[in-house]
């Protein structure tokens, strides 16, 4: 998917939701846990109810893997389930990967060309040569750690050099060199509130994937005040309190209840912004 029809997407939809699919088997509805593959049952649940109010769907793979051969087939099933039933999604995989070049070179085969997924977060730290295979696939986007929302973010992404700069600024500079705003995201969390204006100093027209609205506590109101550009710029991830609405048989109901009222915040935001 290309940056400009992510935008057109936006637009269309009047929302920048982005769908967790954090799927733990051990909090799905019990009556699909008899089920063939109750992962991907639930994620069709969910997908289906939530479509018409999203643009993104983002499966954290660690709920995956921690199932084994099994957890990897159902988010295979569930990647191609929203292709081709919803070829206008864009589908990130949340895998935080990021080794020597030839590790990051078959993770990005992995992902890029046996899921093929759209995007796949990474993490930066080991600099260029581990994030460079990642930017070699057409189309294909990578989206970096920047400014996350967890405590310890503040442990090492808010250390200064002699000139004052901190090290999520030094990400944000360095990895800009890299890549356009074409194929190159940011990880910055909810919670940092006002800090996203000196997010869009540095990155002015980068998309950002933003989660921690919701559960974790994070404002849809001061990540748009301080975090939103002139094509919105913005995937705002819920994951939790979307999926896990209700635990009962009207799961996907309340998935959607969910879903249509952020999709409906957003849409409002949008206009106020001028961008629908």
């Amino acid at each position: 998917m290309t940056r400009q029809q992510l935008i057109e997407n936006i637009r269309s939809k009047g929302s920048f939701l982005c769908v967790g699919l954090d799927t733990d088997i051990k909090k799905i509805p019990e009556h699909l846990r008899d089920k063939e593959d109750p992962i991907f049952e639930f994620n069709k649940a969910i997908i289906d109810a939530t479509a018409a109010y999203c643009v993104a769907y983002k499966p954290n793979t660690a709920f995956y893997e921690s199932l084994g051969v099994k957890g990897w087939e159902a988010l295979g099933r569930t990647v191609a389930y929203i292709r081709e039933k919803y070829p206008d999604q864009f589908i990130i995989a949340d895998a935080k990967r990021g080794d020597i070049g030839n590790t990051s070179s078959l993770y990005a085969r992995a992902f890029f060309e046996n899921l093929d997924v759209d995007a796949l977060t990474v993490a930066p730290y080991m600099g260029f040569d581990s994030v460079k295979p990642f930017m070699e696939y057409d189309g294909k986007w990578v989206i970096l750690l920047a400014l996350t929302s967890n405590p310890g973010s503040h442990d090492f992404q808010f250390m200064t050099d002699m000139t004052g700069t901190r090290l999520f600024e030094h990400v944000l500079e360095t990895a800009r060199k890299w890549g356009g705003e074409d194929k190159l995201m940011f990880v910055v969390g909810a919670t940092q509130g006002a800090m996203f204006s000196e997010v869009r100093r540095v990155a002015p027209d980068n998309f950002l994937l933003v989660p921690g609205v919701g559960a974790q506590g994070g404002s849809l109101e001061d990540v748009v005040k301080w975090g939103i550009n002139r094509d919105c710029g913005l995937l705002v991830n819920s994951s939790r309190g979307i999926i896990y609405a209700s635990q009962g048989e009207d799961f996907a109901e309340a998935a959607a209840s969910e879903a249509r009222k952020l999709r409906d915040h957003m849409t409002m935001l949008l206009s106020v912004h001028g961008i629908v």
